[in-house]
């Protein structure tokens, strides 16, 4: 199916692994309607990036056998819910993803032998030597950890210290290529041409997969150490704006995409209207 000129330009250049994509689809658009898809309606809506069904059916394998994703039966068709550990992972993510800009409460350093290594990849903590780590205060000390010490936002001395650890050089580019892919789909949906249902919502599926890529590499520094026009606060503004104006439209293509196993998904459930409630 080939796609529209609108869809292309926000797919530039863009690695888009079938994988990642479909778990921005369970994210954005099937967890808060139940969490059930039908196999075939994740084969038609990767294709509508360009990701095949070989490839689609490939990485579903892989995600169930990484306990991502559960299969089930009903009939001839394949059903996939998501695994009750990566609700609980879309759900953290969520907080962040849906969610106003807000700062950190302030910094521990930890000391965790127990602490998974993949914990330091995501921005989110960051080790400075052993076993000893230097971690945002997002509400919750990270699991698997003991507290060294913790600097709170109004010491400013130790926060100036802290935060010269983190290198935001490429988290910042991450911002700016997010603002220079999506800032043009502004104008779009500012103009008076319609844009089909089918582009909106593929086009929100693409806006939450490349800004959650930069996203969840943020550690969350007070704005008050960031730099000058920091381009996470432009790229976090362009994002909450897009997605309302997208989420109407979405909304409408997705019972005329999508079905679970009591047959299409609805367009709006309490979940999203709480979702969009905190991009208000």
């Amino acid at each position: 199916m080939p796609r529209g000129g609108l869809i292309d330009t926000l797919m530039q250049d863009l690695n888009l692994t079938a994988a990642g994509f479909i778990v921005t689809i369970y994210g954005d658009v099937v967890l808060p309607r139940g969490g059930v898809l039908w196999m075939g309606s994740l084969i038609a809506l990767c294709e509508r990036v360009g990701i095949k069904e070989t490839l689609v059916r490939t990485a579903v394998s892989r995600l169930v056998t990484g306990n991502q994703l559960k299969g089930e039966r009903v009939g001839r068709r394949s059903y996939y819910r998501l695994s009750p550990g990566a609700q609980a992972e879309f759900a953290e993510v969520a907080d962040r993803l849906y969610a106003p800009l807000w700062d950190t409460h302030g910094w521990y350093v930890l000391y965790g032998p127990a602490i998974p290594e993949g914990r330091g990849r995501n921005g989110h903590m960051v080790k400075l030597a052993g076993d000893v780590w230097i971690a945002p205060d997002l509400g919750d000390a990270p699991p698997h950890s003991e507290i060294v010490f913790r600097a709170d936002v109004s010491d400013a001395a130790s926060l100036q210290k802290l935060a010269a650890i983190w290198d935001l050089s490429d988290l910042g580019r991450r911002y700016q290529a997010f603002i220079d892919r999506f800032s043009a789909l502004g104008k779009v949906l500012d103009s008076e041409a319609p844009m089909p249902a089918t582009d909106a919502l593929v086009a929100r599926l693409l806006l939450v997969h490349v800004y959650r890529g930069a996203l969840l590499r943020d550690p969350c520094l007070p704005r008050s150490v960031l730099p000058p026009d920091w381009a996470g606060t432009r790229a976090h503004d362009l994002f909450i704006d897009l997605y309302r104006q997208l989420s109407l439209k979405a909304a409408t293509a997705v019972p005329l995409l999508l079905e679970g196993e009591a047959g299409p998904l609805p367009d709006v459930t309490s979940d999203t209207k709480r979702r969009n409630q905190r991009l208000t």
